[in-house]
């Protein structure tokens, strides 16, 4: 049975992990007639901000409590960004190291926090030996380990994306478990009734794909809250298990509703 982890703040995109942004505003352009709804989106947004800043609180308690980093431990925040979010948690930082295809984060990290780097390069497996890390943190980044970016970014076929994300996800998942000893990897549930990267109701990922990508465009090309690409394929509890088999599943709850899930293997 999984844990549950309730709560009452509000889910949102970390501060350190812009690939929740991939497409980004540049993906289709504002309406001149748009304004008012862009203000709205901007409002809403703060309030978001401001609510998933508890959420990577508690989320960060967790983490800590179960997990036990130490200052012996080489930690590996996977898809860390610049590290601002691995920054808030632990206190170390010569045994931190941020696991990027982004090199100028990586620079920032290293500047910023003195953050060890793993440059990554997209490929099927890490250039990491096997058990090299103690500790692997993630966190929302499986749902957007959807294949190559012709595939992620641009097909409308559903069944051609659904089937390159499900193999990337599962070398994803192997690959952490590979690498690490102990792991927290966590990701947005996919029944939540507001999908966390777009704020549209959550019947959007029941939709077929060809329709998903046309009515974000269309919503945000009108002014929409949050401009995002669909290059993400989320994951329900039985995902992560079978993704994760040797983990606990813990279940973050807003409202009743799970809102993330969570594997652990302390």
């Amino acid at each position: 049975m999984a844990a549950v982890l309730t709560g009452s703040e509000s889910g949102g995109v970390s501060p350190g992990h812009p690939t929740a942004m991939l497409g980004g505003a540049g993906w289709t352009q504002l309406k001149p007639g748009a304004r008012g709804t862009a203000k709205l989106g901007q409002w809403l947004r703060r309030l978001a901000a401001r609510s998933s800043t508890a959420c990577r609180v508690r989320r960060g308690r967790l983490f800590v409590e179960r997990l036990r980093p130490t200052d012996d431990d080489q930690i590996l925040d996977l898809g860390g960004g610049s590290g601002g979010h691995i920054a808030e948690l632990v206190p170390y930082r010569r045994n931190v190291t941020i696991g990027e295809l982004d090199a100028e984060a990586l620079q920032r990290a290293a500047e910023t926090f003195g953050f060890g780097g793993l440059q990554l390069d997209g490929g099927e497996t890490f250039p990491v030996a096997d058990g090299q890390y103690d500790l692997v943190f993630c966190s929302s980044v499986i749902e957007h380990v959807t294949g190559p970016k012709e595939i992620a970014y641009h097909t409308e076929d559903g069944k051609q994306f659904a089937a390159s994300a499900r193999a990337a996800q599962a070398n994803f998942a192997a690959e952490i478990r590979r690498i690490s000893r102990r792991y927290f990897v966590q990701t947005p549930y996919k029944y939540f009734p507001i999908e966390q990267h777009s704020f549209l109701p959550f019947f959007v990922v029941l939709l077929p794909r060809r329709w998903q990508v046309r009515l974000m465009r269309f919503l945000f090309a009108h002014g929409w809250l949050k401009p995002v690409y669909p290059d993400f394929r989320l994951l329900t509890v039985k995902d992560m298990r079978a993704l994760f088999p040797d983990a606990e599943i813990v279940l973050e709850r807003y409202c009743g509703f799970v809102k993330s899930i969570v594997a652990i293997k302390a």
